[in-house]
Formats: structure tokens, sequence, C-alpha cells
């Protein structure tokens, strides 16, 4: 029986103890080839694991790489000394937290090698400077040991995430100490390049080199690189080799194929892309999970949204429905810059946006979710913190869902209505026409996107026009348009004049084109009209 390494990062570990592990060694080994790299990727995407077998590789432990792709690559083990920064444990939200934890590292290695501290020539004492510090370990340790040194940094944009946005004017002046004292500590890395093998730097974000890496010799970010896009996570075929067998006994539990089982892990954890070559990239949190509890279930996303994720978005929702199945120029998601102005960066390398097609002849790249549960989970998210509703969304999400499996456009029409009656009436706006229009429309747009188990359209491009929204079941189409203090048979018309019923001309189901009016003062349905000219007035 397969044992599934659930939140466990340490490659000894792993290995030592018999957890499965994905041989993502031989990438390892051509990384370690090179010199200064930077990596972005999601949160438990493996990031610390990789920054483990890294570890054990430079330190020489052939012992932990037996029967994986690395022994047959490496001739030469040599050992060099490593320091890891993990700053994922350090704490942010003092004045002197982040210090402590880097001097703390550092004072560790200095006792380890029996390396004397660089004094301060004033006090006589160790400096407290994380740069002079830091510097002179680098230059003893290279001396003392006679190779140079290996610098792994995990989740070095950690101290600064926790404090972005938080509206606490203590959290924006610790993100501008944390910020500068982590530019001082990589400043280091330029005049110290002759006591450096290798440096890697590991987060979710990419922040302003302007602010965080000048003085820093480039890294080379390997983010998108074709090279080591599937470096982290899990592909297709290693999902069907290293876990055939835990594939054949969830078929079983749930009672169908294993090819049934193949399709759903594909549709619900699959998706990723982290180059233009869209080679598939699995999630291995929810992989992982999956077999080892043998239920699929929304493994990452309910592991807990970050909390700069849910304060940049609560700032900034009405923008992420522009986002979906648009093109984008590289600059426009790879730079980041951590505020509300410019959300997109920050969605995208957090891993709830992804790469799903390139238009190589403008550089430009599509931008989608990447999956059913990271589009599911982020829908419900939005829909909850924008709209705040009284009721279950869930409960909600499947009374829709079993209302037009049936056909019954009047349960649809009483599902809509209350909804909405239940959004506190502080989240409408009331400034002008434009808010409330937009109100309205991304309203319109979450919910219709909660019902993820159907063909959902929303704003869908026809011949001559757009179609607020088009939902397809196996048996029915149903044709929405909504007005805004109008009237249903104004939005039942729009559907008639501009045709949007002509692409399904040919279509077997059966076809309901619904048209209703949004009252801005009551917040709801206030005029519903399907095509039978069934008029329904709340």
């Amino acid at each position: 029986m397969q044992k599934y390494p659930i939140g466990i990062q340490s490659f000894e570990t792993i290995r030592n103890d018999g957890y499965v592990y994905v041989d993502k060694t031989d990438l390892v080994y051509k990384l370690a080839q090179g010199h200064v790299y930077f990596l972005a990727r999601p949160r438990r995407f493996g990031k610390s694991l990789l920054v483990s077998a890294l570890k054990a590789y430079f330190e020489g432990r052939r012992e932990l790489f037996e029967g994986l792709k690395m022994a047959a690559l490496e001739k030469d083990w040599k050992q060099y000394p490593v320091i890891t920064f993990d700053f994922n444990v350090s704490d942010k939200r003092t004045a002197t937290g982040l210090t402590e934890y880097i001097l703390g590292v550092i004072a560790k290695l200095e006792d380890r090698h029996g390396i004397r501290p660089f004094i301060e020539e004033t006090s006589g004492r160790p400096s407290l400077d994380v740069s002079l510090r830091f510097n002179h370990l680098l230059e003893e340790l290279h001396e003392k040991t006679g190779r140079k040194v290996v610098v792994l940094i995990d989740e070095y944009d950690k101290p600064l995430l926790d404090l972005v946005e938080t509206g606490n004017p203590a959290d924006e002046q610790q993100l501008i100490n944390n910020r500068e004292l982590l530019k001082t500590l990589f400043s280091v890395f330029k005049p110290a390049d002759d006591h450096l093998r290798f440096v890697l730097l590991t987060g979710i974000t990419k922040f302003s080199q302007v602010s965080m890496f000048s003085g820093f010799n480039q890294p080379d970010d390997i983010s998108i690189d074709a090279r080591y896009d599937t470096l982290l996570g899990i592909t297709e075929e290693e999902l069907y080799t290293v876990f055939d067998e835990p594939i054949n006994e969830l078929a079983e539990v749930q009672g169908c194929s294993a090819e049934e089982v193949r399709q759903q892990l594909k549709q619900r954890y699959d998706g990723y892309h982290f180059s233009k070559r869209l080679k598939d990239v699995y999630n291995p949190f929810s992989i992982l999970n999956t077999f080892a509890k043998l239920d699929m279930r929304d493994y990452w996303f309910s592991s807990g949204t970050p909390s700069y994720m849910v304060r940049l978005l609560s700032k900034s929702q009405e923008e992420v429905m522009t986002y979906t199945g648009r093109y984008f120029a590289e600059a426009t998601f790879i730079d980041y810059k951590a505020d509300t102005e410019m959300p997109l960066p920050m969605i995208f390398q957090s891993g709830y946006l992804t790469i799903k097609d390139v238009n190589r002849e403008f550089n430009s790249y599509l931008l989608d979710y990447p999956n059913n549960e990271v589009k599911q989970g982020m829908v419900t998210l939005l829909a909850n913190n924008y709209l705040q509703p009284k009721q279950d969304t869930k409960a909600w999400v499947n009374d829709m869902v079993q209302a037009m499996r049936k056909g019954d456009t009047e349960l649809v029409r009483r599902l809509f209505t209350s909804f909405l009656a239940e959004t506190p009436y502080m989240m409408r706006p009331k400034k002008d026409q434009k808010d409330r229009e937009l109100y309205f429309h991304y309203t319109f747009y979450l919910l219709m996107r909660l019902i993820s188990c159907y063909t959902v359209y929303t704003e869908k491009q026809l011949s001559e026009g757009r179609a607020d929204c088009i939902v397809e079941t196996p048996q029915y189409v149903y044709i929405f348009e909504f007005k805004l203090d109008g009237t249903a048979q104004e939005a039942l018309q729009q559907i008639e004049d501009c045709g949007y019923a002509k692409a399904y001309e040919a279509d077997m189901r059966t076809l309901y084109k619904i048209g209703a009016s949004f009252s801005s003062k009551t917040g709801t349905v206030e005029e519903w009209r399907d095509d039978n000219n069934q008029k329904i007035q709340n």
C-alpha cells in the first residue's frame, strides 16, 4: 500500500520512510548545473520539497537518490556548504522578527563551522547588520571548506505578502521595513558572486526588480520557462504510471471505470500550464489527498485562500470577470505590483488563473481558471465575499442545477429572486447608473459561474450581438437576457431581434428564451417573461 506525503516537505523523510515520490531528480540535476534562479509557483505545489531535494544533493547525500534518475546522472558527489532560509517560519509582524530570524540562521552556521562572527569595531560585539554578517559568512565558508556556497531561499515573499493591503498603518510600515531588509540581504549576492556555487529563490509572486532585487545579480526567472515547466506538479504521464494502483482503487470505490476516474481527475485537478508549450500539470496537493483518502474533493482550494488574496479581491472583485477567457501581454501578468490597482499578476502567480493558449504572433496569453476545482472555489469565494448572501451558496447551486435539469423555468425564477432578495442592501451600489449596472452584471456573472456542471456562456458573442448568458444542459438550452430597470419584454425582444437562438435551430434540445428585469431599488428580479409569453411580476 502506497504512503502519501501529505504535509511532508522533507526529501530525507520521504525517501527514508518509503513515501511516494514522483521522480523529478533529472530536472533537479539540470537546475543544479546553473547559478542563480528564481521560481514562482502557487502554494502547496512542492517548492519546499524542491528546496529540500536541492539541499540533499548539494550536501552530497548520495544515498537518498539511490534508484532515482539523479543516480545515473551524477558521478562526482561533491559536498558544498548550504545556507537555507525558510521565510515561511519567520515572524514578520514585529519590528525585529525578520532580522532576528536571518541573524539566527547565520549564527547557527557560524557556530557549526567554527566561524567567528563579523565584529563591530565600536562595540566589539557581533554585528547586527545582516548584509555585513551574511557577506562575512559566505567568505568564511568558502575559505574554510574550499568549496563555494549554496544559498536556498524558500518562500522569500512570505514576509511581504502577509502585510499587503491589511489597512493597518503598522503593517504598512512593517512591509516597507521587511522589503528594505530583504533588499539589503539580496544585495550581498552581487559582490559575493565569487563565493557562490548556486542560488535559488522560491515564492508565489515576483516582486518588482526595482524595489526588491536592485544590487542583486538578476536571477534567471524560470517561472514560465519550458525547460522547467514540469519541475513541480504532476504530469499526465507521471499520474498514469506512478499512481496507476490508486486510480484503480478509486474507480472501485466510486463504482466506475479507471478511464472515467482519469477523466474526472483531469477536469478537476489538471490544467496548469507554466510555459508556452502548454504542458499539462496536475495540482500535486489535490492529487495526493485524493489518493490518500480515495475521495475527490476540492483539497487545494479548501486548504485556505491566502489572506492577501482575500484582501485584494475584496477591493477589486468586478475586475476578476474581465480576466478570464482573455488574452494578455506577458508583462501584464508576469510583472508584479502588490496593490489593488493591478491584481492580475497576483491572481495568476497564486495559481487561480493559468495560461490556456498562446498567440505567438502577438506574444499574448489566454488566461482562465486551470480546472473545475479552482473555478468553482474561486467563484464561490467571490460570490460569498461580494454578495454576502444569507442562504447557503452550495445549497442554492444544487437547487438551481436540479431546476435546470428538469426544465423548470418557474423554479429557476424563484431561485434567482430569492437569492438576490437576501443580498444585504448595503452591498448594492447606489451612486450612479454605471455602478448599478456593473453590480448586477457582476452578480449575474457570479451566479451563472457557480453552476459549473453545465456549459455556461456569459456575454457570448453571436453573429448579431452578445447574449447575456446561455446555459446548456443535456436536455435543455436556456438563453437569458437581463435589463436593469427595464422590462422583461424588452429583454425578450432583444433575444428575438438579435437572433440569439439561431445557433440552436438544428439542436434537438428544448430551447427556453427568458427575458428578465432587475430592479435597482429592490435589488432583485422585477419581471420575468419566457418565450411562451408568460409574464410574471414580482
